[in-house]
């Protein structure tokens, strides 16, 4: 989807610097939209290519996706990706890699495709008074958050629908498990922070887990559901971060983004508060970001990653939230001990619902218990 995409941004820039040599792909027989004798199927031909000074990688498969950006930058060429699952998981090596070998690794379509988050939060807050970051960095999650609730349509339906949309990855849990929102909070915190942080220690939770009840709750209360990706610098030594769906009320930026667009905002000491808002999935708008890292190559640009602060630490353990619990009342006890404070309570013969704070070991051992609860953020 993003690759074809690609080809065809580039067929109405004639003027950017940049000409396809090769494309590699790996099904011989599939079936696609140009002509076939554009297409190689052995990597090598590109890796081993001296001619060829940008690989642009485009593919779903993380682990083969850092052996292609792992050799292309040892072999001396740049290179620009979309792949924030293999970002997130091997980012220090690559960074060390890039500096090595005096090449660019440039990434602006692995998050939030039509914002340019990266090169502002790498530009624009590059010093060290950003204070947080939020937002609904998943295209995929929203578009199906979006048709439940305003079209009422079932959960099952609004997946596929993204599927066939092309808005969906191949495995639809990188999506809907929040892991896809995860990979791209922890490359925003790299730049926005300077902290690398691997991602077993992010706490995630997707949209897999919503149901009637809580989906009920948002239209009692005029809210909508948003899976968030939220860091905050809690202090000079420590970061707190986490992905969660949130009620989100029409007096927050993130009510009207719909669809499959994104939108981030940014708290900083000097400039408070600021909201980017754009299209985060489709062919078009990942293409577009993917040419303009190609773009930025022309004048040897790199990420100079200005804040790197090995001070800086993630610490979640402490970090409270509040946020709603709907389970079935068998779980009553056991939610109401794992909570520090209880707002509100809701019981019927099946199923409760409570409104409390909570740390995130505690949601943890929540949600390893039972896949019945689910739980939404409250701001």
């Amino acid at each position: 989807c993003v690759g074809y995409g690609l080809y065809q941004v580039l067929q109405k820039t004639p003027n950017l610097n940049a000409k396809i040599k090769k494309i590699c792909v790996k099904n011989s027989s599939k079936t696609r939209p140009i002509n076939k004798e554009n297409f190689i199927y052995d990597k090598n031909e590109i890796l081993n290519d001296g001619t060829i000074d940008t690989i642009v990688e485009l593919i779903d498969d993380a682990e083969e996706a850092y052996y292609i950006v792992k050799e292309a930058i040892i072999k001396g060429k740049s290179v620009v990706t979309a792949n924030k699952k293999m970002l997130a998981e091997h980012l220090e090596e690559l960074i060390y890699l890039q500096r090595k070998y005096n090449v660019s690794l440039l990434y602006e379509a692995a998050c939030c495709a039509g914002i340019p988050i990266i090169r502002n939060l790498e530009e624009y807050y590059d010093n060290d008074l950003l204070e947080k970051i939020e937002g609904i960095v998943n295209g995929s999650t929203n578009y199906i958050l979006t048709n439940t609730q305003e079209k009422g349509i079932s959960y099952q339906e609004a997946l596929l629908d993204a599927q066939n949309k092309g808005y969906a990855e191949s495995n639809p849990i990188l999506d809907t498990g929040g892991y896809d929102a995860k990979y791209k909070l922890i490359i925003l915190i790299a730049h926005a922070f300077g902290l690398i942080i691997k991602p077993e220690n992010c706490f995630h939770l997707g949209i897999d887990r919503l149901g009637e009840l809580e989906l009920n709750y948002a239209k009692e209360k005029g809210y909508k559901i948003k899976l968030i990706a939220y860091a905050e610098k809690v202090n000079d030594k420590t970061v707190q971060a986490y992905v969660i769906p949130k009620f989100v009320a029409k007096t927050n930026n993130l009510y009207s983004v719909d669809d499959v667009y994104n939108g981030v905002k940014t708290s900083s000491y000097f400039s408070e508060n600021q909201f980017f808002v754009g299209k985060g999935a489709g062919a078009f708008s990942t293409g577009s970001a993917v040419i303009s890292d190609i773009s930025a190559l022309n004048y040897q640009y790199k990420y100079e990653y200005k804040k790197f602060n090995n001070q800086l630490k993630i610490e979640n353990e402490k970090c409270e939230v509040k946020v709603f619990i709907a389970y079935k009342n068998q779980y009553d006890k056991f939610i109401k001990l794992n909570c520090n404070k209880i707002y509100e309570t809701y019981q019927n013969t099946s199923h409760s619902f409570l409104i409390g704070e909570i740390s995130l070991n505690s949601l943890k051992n929540i949600i390893c218990e039972n896949q019945n609860i689910s739980i939404v953020g409250i701001d």
